[in-house]
């Protein structure tokens, strides 16, 4: 059985999609499918599902939350000698490895692509592509307004876009501009103040013949961060647009497209 998050929260078993149709017991199965394996407290359970509303029996409706959340999935998880949703000292958990959540394996597949980028950039691309692969919509799109889940989902949302970047970065690394330049102009349009897309946007322009358009997308990208923050664009960015006035032979380079690029060296 695998629960997924990744966009409408279901489970999947051999194959076949199962539905969790009442919100509460969706917003259940999501709070504990984000600690699969430990506990959550019958407090923070309660906090998640029903934060601001009050209710008579609090004890009462998270155990009847609970038994229909485990009517719900067994007939997915088909276990032997107990259930997967178990209920502990003042709290529930689900009893499966972490790695059976598409989220925490969409952060595995990220982090192994983040570390293969600077020496094997062609793996770096089939994990990357693997691990957004795993996504069909905004993270935990139904799992309700609780803190836990929304907190959740703005992290995901967050290192989504990060894979997004490194992937990029592979896509430049194996020198398949044409590819990075198209997924990097939606990007840079849907996410107009995350400055590095705007860097490799530029450095693939670049090195496709079209300095003149790197260089007009870095004035665009200062007078929207001046119009709308009121900010100048941050070092990394400058130096970029620097680099490419010089035509800096580094720009051909494969670091030039790395994440560590991002930081400035530290004088010791």
């Amino acid at each position: 059985m695998r629960i997924n998050i990744l966009g409408p929260v279901f489970v999947d078993a051999e194959g076949q999609t199962h539905a969790i149709r009442a919100n509460k017991v969706r917003a259940m199965l999501a709070t504990l499918a984000l600690e699969a394996g430990r506990a959550v407290s019958s407090e923070d359970l309660v906090d998640e599902l029903w934060s601001g509303h009050a209710i008579g029996n609090t004890r009462n409706a998270l155990q009847a939350t609970a038994t229909r959340l485990r009517r719900a999935i067994e007939p997915a998880a088909r276990r032997r000698g107990g259930s997967v949703l178990r209920g502990v000292n003042n709290g529930y958990l689900l009893e499966m490895s972490p790695e059976h959540v598409d989220g925490n394996r969409f952060l595995e597949l990220a982090a192994q692509g983040a570390a293969h980028l600077p020496a094997r950039p062609e793996r770096a691309l089939e994990l990357l592509q693997s691990a957004l692969d795993l996504w069909r919509g905004p993270a935990l799109l139904d799992a309700g307004d609780g803190l836990r889940v929304r907190g959740a989902a703005a992290l995901f949302d967050e290192r989504r876009l990060t894979v997004r970047e490194d992937l990029a970065s592979a896509l430049l690394s194996v020198g398949d501009e044409a590819r990075a330049i198209a997924e990097l102009r939606r990007l840079v349009s849907l996410h107009p103040q995350r400055e590095r897309f705007c860097e490799l946007l530029m450095v693939a322009l670049y090195r496709t013949g079209r300095q003149g358009e790197a260089l007009d997308l870095f004035r665009w990208a200062r007078r929207r961060l001046d119009e709308e923050l009121g900010i100048r664009p941050g070092a990394p960015l400058q130096r970029l647009h620097a680099e490419i006035l010089a035509q800096d032979p580094v720009l051909r380079q494969r670091a030039a497209v790395l994440p560590s690029r991002r930081e400035p060296a530290v004088v010791r």
